[in-house]
C-alpha cells in the first residue's frame, strides 16, 4: 500500500507559459525526458494520474480540460478533481524537473504526521491525513506541490468564486514541508530551462566519474562541451562522440599532447578545407 493511503494525482500542465513565448512548456526536455514525463514518473504510486491540459502520447494518464482552456489554476483544478476518486489528491506542476517519487512520499507521510496531530487535539481531518504544502528554501508556499484531502478541496472549490490557488488553498494547510532538494523548481523562463538543463548534466558528469574513477576535477566539462559542438557542426553530428571518446583513449594512454583539445577543434573548424587538400593529395 502506498505511504498514508490510496491517492490520486492531478497535474497541471495546460497553462499559457507566457514568458516562455506561449511554448508548451511542460512538454519541453529537461535530460531524456519532457518536464511533464518526469512529474508523471514521480507520481507514479498514484491511484489515478490525471492531466488537466492537451492530450499527450503519456500511457495510463486520465486527460482532462480545464474551461476554458488556459482558464488558470483554479479551473483547471476544477476539471481535474472531477475525475478524482481517492481521498487524497497530490496537485502538482507539470514543469517540475527536480520532482521524484521520494518527493511525493514525502508529502504523504506529512500528511499522515498531520492527521494524527489532528487527532491528538479534536480537529477532525476526516481519517486521510491534513492539507500540507511544501515550501521553497525562501520558505514559500508552493501550492502546486501539495497534498489535500479530496473532499475538503471539493467543499472548498463548492463556495469559491476567485482565481487565486493562494486564496482557495491557505486556509485549508495543516502543514508545511520542506522537501530535500529543489523538487518545487519550476521552468518559468528560458534561463529556469537553462538552468534544470544543466543540473542534469552535473549530476550525470558526477555519477559518471564515481563510477569510472576519475576525479571530477580533472573533468573541464565546458572545453570538451566546446569541442564536441565544434565537430558536430564542423564535421558530422555523429563525429562529435566519437572524437570525445578518440581523446579519452589518447589521454588514458599518455600519448594526447597537452593541447590536443585545441588541436582537435582546430582541426574540426577547418575540416572542409584539411579534407580537400587531403583528397587532392590522394
Amino acid at each position: 500500500m502506498t505511504i498514508g493511503g490510496e491517492y490520486d494525482a492531478v497535474i497541471l500542465a495546460g497553462g499559457q507559459a507566457r514568458r516562455l513565448g506561449g511554448v508548451d512548456k511542460p512538454g519541453l526536455s529537461v535530460g531524456a525526458r519532457a518536464m511533464i514525463e518526469d512529474v508523471v514518473l514521480a507520481a507514479s504510486g498514484a491511484r489515478k494520474v490525471i492531466v488537466v491540459g492537451p492530450e499527450r502520447p503519456l500511457p495510463g494518464v486520465i486527460f482532462a480540460r480545464e474551461d476554458p482552456p488556459g482558464g488558470g489554476p483554479v479551473p483547471a483544478l476544477r476539471a481535474g478533481l472531477r475525475e478524482v476518486t481517492a481521498p487524497r489528491v497530490v496537485l502538482l506542476a507539470g514543469d517540475l524537473p527536480y520532482l521524484r517519487t521520494g518527493h511525493v512520499a514525502e508529502l504523504l507521510r506529512a500528511s499522515a504526521r498531520a492527521a494524527g496531530a489532528g487527532a491528538d487535539s479534536g480537529v477532525g481531518l476526516g481519517g486521510v491525513g491534513g492539507g500540507v504544502v511544501a515550501v521553497d528554501d525562501g520558505g514559500r508556499e508552493q501550492w502546486l506541490l501539495s497534498l489535500w484531502p479530496a473532499e475538503t478541496l471539493r467543499r472548498a472549490l463548492d463556495g469559491y468564486t476567485g482565481r487565486s490557488l493562494r486564496g482557495l488553498l491557505g486556509p485549508l494547510v495543516h502543514a508545511r514541508v520542506a522537501l530535500p532538494g529543489r523538487p518545487w523548481f519550476d521552468c518559468d523562463t528560458m534561463d529556469d530551462l537553462e538552468e534544470a538543463r544543466m543540473n542534469v548534466l552535473n549530476e550525470w558528469t558526477a555519477l559518471a566519474c564515481k563510477e569510472l574513477g576519475i576525479d571530477p576535477a580533472r573533468v573541464d566539462r565546458d572545453l570538451i562541451l566546446d569541442l564536441t559542438k565544434e565537430v558536430a557542426h564542423g564535421v558530422a553530428r555523429p563525429a562529435a562522440p566519437l572524437t570525445a571518446y578518440l581523446l579519452g583513449l589518447a589521454e588514458g594512454a599518455g600519448t594526447a599532447p597537452e593541447d590536443a583539445v585545441e588541436r582537435i577543434t582546430a582541426l574540426a573548424k577547418d575540416w572542409r578545407e584539411t579534407a580537400a587538400e587531403t583528397l587532392t593529395e590522394s
